[in-house]
């Protein structure tokens, strides 16, 4: 199981689903543009807080957001 990967893809995928751009996802979550587009590429893994606050705005658990 690659987390970084399922994370990208449920995060990426909630969010065009939900028909948000990379800079609106960004800005409900408090964060920059680029570090929601690196989550998505898998370039960057989230400290455990900003998992946290990603779970909160798309609602759903973090455990869910590891899930592939």
């Amino acid at each position: 199981m690659n987390l970084r990967r399922a994370l990208a893809k449920n995060v990426r995928g909630w969010r065009i689903e939900h028909k948000l751009s990379q800079e609106e996802f960004a800005d409900m979550v408090d964060l920059h543009r680029t570090y929601i587009s690196q989550i998505e590429r898998e370039v960057k893994s989230p400290t455990i807080d900003v998992l946290q606050r990603l779970a909160i705005a798309m609602k759903v658990s973090a455990s869910d957001l590891l899930e592939e």
